[in-house]
């Protein structure tokens, strides 16, 4: 018995790499699926709608592979803090959470239509920042580029300048919660 071929409905390089650090075979198909921002969700509700929406579209493509998409958000309460547009909004970002426990979910879709089968969970982790100065957002935003990046920072990139604690999965804060979709993989019903 063994899974379907796996695909990642992802074009996420750090998605990409954590599946590939815990040895998995996948290949990649980048979704072109519009993400929802509904104002009228919560964040968990937001994330769960995205990575189904990437994973179906994938899966009506190739109904015999296992897809999984995945969508990540970081959130001060109900409060989002998706991708910067631009620098000065970067740093706004970082001053909001600054000294602050902030949260980032991310939700995953697994799905393969031949056999039908889905499942569709999330993963949320506590981030407490350091107190920040103005100056150390700035060296910071200097050392890395925020824009790609959901809350503006990236806790494997010099993370230790501005993250305080972690609470739960490390791999989620990077964009996939790499056990919990392991976990789900080897409980993922097999083809005869």
């Amino acid at each position: 018995m063994k899974l379907p071929p796996l695909i990642l409905a992802s074009g996420s390089p750090r998605r990409r790499e954590l599946l590939e650090q815990a040895g998995l075979r996948f290949r990649v198909e980048v979704s072109q699926v519009a993400e929802l921002n509904g104002a009228h969700m919560t964040p968990r509700e937001l994330c769960r709608a995205n990575s189904f929406g990437k994973a179906q579209a994938i899966a009506a493509r190739f109904p015999d592979a296992l897809v999984l998409g995945a969508d990540t958000e970081v959130h001060l309460g109900n409060r989002v803090f998706g991708k910067p547009a631009s620098l000065k909004a970067a740093h706004q970002m970082l001053r909001r959470l600054s000294g602050r426990t902030h949260e980032v979910t991310t939700a995953c879709a697994l799905i393969c239509r031949q056999p039908a089968h889905r499942m569709v969970f999330e993963v949320t982790t506590h981030v407490q920042f350091r107190p920040l100065s103005d100056r150390q957002i700035r060296d910071y935003l200097a050392a890395i580029d925020p824009l790609d990046k959901a809350g503006a920072y990236a806790v494997q990139e010099k993370g230790e300048w501005i993250v305080e604690a972690v609470e739960g999965s490390f791999t989620n804060i990077v964009g996939l919660p790499v056990e919990r979709v392991l976990q789900a993989l080897s409980a993922w019903p097999t083809m005869r």
